[in-house]
């Protein structure tokens, strides 16, 4: 494998365990409402289950509440209950048409443990990354043995992806910090 190869695909991953972070983190809620809130929800329809954005419009008309609007009328009473056995805690109000959702704000205890929450999201970020790393570096040192690599290229290669680890550890502190602020304003 090049060098090239390598540092792409090890760059390609770490954006991926950003972007996941990223994901994980839209469905913690913080004092207002937000589609994000919902976005990860499975409904069971039709036998299989099927993302909420698939089955319904989600807005947000005003801070706390969410509306969802469903596709196919049939499902209004699928998507009520997923919310309802969803560990949100939120309690939907279906009025035939559509879903309202009260978002109630957030008690100190609460936003505490959200922050908590973010923290780990981000730790697993971070070890997803290191991971990444290690194995671009194993990568690096086969290309050497293989005698695709020079040894100075290799260590250059080495320090490219520590600086690429950097930069993506860095963009995960920047996310959660960004999260965290958000969470905790009241």
């Amino acid at each position: 494998m090049q060098a090239d190869e390598i540092l792409l695909d090890c760059e390609e991953r770490m954006d991926k365990a950003v972007q996941v972070l990223k994901s994980s983190l839209a469905g913690i809620r913080t004092g207002r409402a937000s589609p994000g809130l919902v976005d990860q929800l499975r409904v069971e329809v039709y036998g299989s289950p099927t993302p909420i954005k698939q089955l319904a419009s989600v807005g947000v008309p005003e801070p706390t509440q969410i509306v969802i609007k469903p596709y196919d009328p049939g499902t209004l009473k699928d998507i009520e209950k997923a919310i309802i056995a969803s560990d949100l805690g939120f309690n939907p109000q279906n009025d035939g048409r559509l879903i309202r959702i009260n978002v109630p704000p957030l008690s100190a205890e609460q936003r505490r443990k959200l922050v908590a929450r973010v923290k780990e999201l981000a730790e697993e970020a971070k070890v997803a990354i290191r991971n990444i790393r290690r194995d671009a570096n194993k990568a690096a040192d086969q290309a050497e043995k293989n005698k695709e690599l020079s040894e100075d290229d290799r260590d250059r290669l080495k320090e490219e992806i520590q600086d690429l680890t950097k930069q993506h550890e860095n963009e995960v502190n920047q996310i959660a910090k960004a999260r965290e602020a958000d969470i905790l304003e009241e």
